[in-house]
């Protein structure tokens, strides 16, 4: 392991040497990489530092115990070399886990897309309540969350709602959300007072840059238009909404939620970029999601990932047979312990595959 270490730490510093070079920085795209690579190398930097410490001070203690006649220091420097050992196979499950290749997307922004499926109105409905439940863990994790486009529902909720969330490695720990969510309640529609099941359909996709995805401005056409509300009717009289085709793959983004038409058209460019890159990005989620059941491939729309039951306030994750009876406060954006459970399924599962 320790020569794993020195490989890396060698890395780490020959980074650092480039990304203070006046020449590399000015190519900003290669400045941008290294500089992401030196952000992702600095945990493993220190989990070196500390095992090599850790290495000399159980030799120093080993040789204080063969050399030492003081029985008293002899005790003292044997219960240290315990201690020390101890501390090392813990930092070594530790650095076994950080040497695993982490998704390269995971401290990527992410573009979040809530979709009501199966269900109608009582769908729809839901489609609102996940929006707010993941509103509101945004919030609790300090991230920024801006509407890209919605639908809303006939009763309320949303048919559909796009939104961009922004933060610390947001994508890394979303990205678990991906699915079909399954509703079991009594619907406010049901005089009957049975228990009706409802889908909704959650896509989490890592926001692409500018540097992700090459868009040439003449495959994109452009078409501007009036925005409309419900019912169709004019909601302004300037062409604000922005629609836009990419050319080579017909993929088409349209955004009216703004009153600017260069607002719109920056969040539809966002949008854009992030559905092509998607389609590359797509190979290796389904590579991934054959290999590990927490891992969902967002283009797989009809894999059912949780349940959400009111009448027993239960809340199963069908990847890792979790389940967790505190369904208001999950709904209230409590959400965290069931990230960190298909997290640390998710690193259980990596560990097979390195030792494979």
């Amino acid at each position: 392991m320790l020569e794993k270490l020195e490989a890396i730490h060698s890395r780490f510093i020959n980074i650092e040497q480039q990304i203070h070079d006046p020449e590399v920085m000015s190519d900003m795209k290669n400045y941008i990489k290294l500089s992401k690579d030196y952000k992702e190398l600095q945990p493993v930097e220190a989990a070196y530092k500390q095992y090599k410490s850790l290495i000399e001070n159980i030799e120093s203690a080993r040789v204080m115990l063969s050399e030492e006649k003081d029985e008293e220091i002899r005790t003292f420097a044997r219960e240290e070399m315990e201690s020390m050992s101890s501390q090392k196979d813990v930092l070594e499950e530790d650095i076994r886990l950080m040497l695993i290749p982490a998704d390269p997307q995971d401290g990527k922004n992410a573009v979040l897309e809530i979709r009501a499926g199966t269900g109608g109105d009582e769908a729809s409905l839901f489609a609102g309540d996940l929006y707010r439940m993941y509103s509101r863990f945004c919030e609790m994790k300090g991230w920024k969350m801006e509407l890209v486009s919605m639908a809303e529902g006939t009763m309320g909720g949303y048919k559909e709602i796009i939104l961009e969330v922004k933060g610390e490695g947001v994508y890394g720990i979303l990205k678990y959300e991906s699915g079909v969510h399954r509703v079991q309640r009594v619907p406010a529609t049901e005089t009957q007072g049975r228990v009706h099941t409802s889908a909704a359909t959650v896509a989490v996709l890592p926001e692409a840059d500018e540097f992700d995805v090459d868009l040439k401005p003449s495959d994109i056409r452009k078409d501007t238009y009036c925005s409309s509300g419900p019912g169709g009717q004019s909601v302004n009289t300037t062409y604000s909404a922005v629609r836009l085709t990419h050319v080579p793959t017909g993929i088409v983004v349209a955004i009216q939620d703004e009153k600017s038409q260069i607002k719109n058209f920056e969040k539809a460019m966002t949008v854009l970029r992030t559905r092509i890159f998607e389609l590359e990005y797509q190979k290796y989620l389904d590579e991934i999601s054959k290999k590990r059941k927490t891992m969902v491939s967002s283009g797989d729309r009809s894999a059912k990932v949780r349940t959400y039951n009111y009448p027993q306030s239960r809340i199963t994750d069908h990847r890792i047979n979790m389940t967790m009876y505190n369904l208001a406060t999950f709904m209230d954006g409590g959400i965290q312990e069931m990230i960190e459970a298909l997290q640390l399924a998710e690193n259980a599962e990596r560990l097979k595959e390195a030792t494979e």
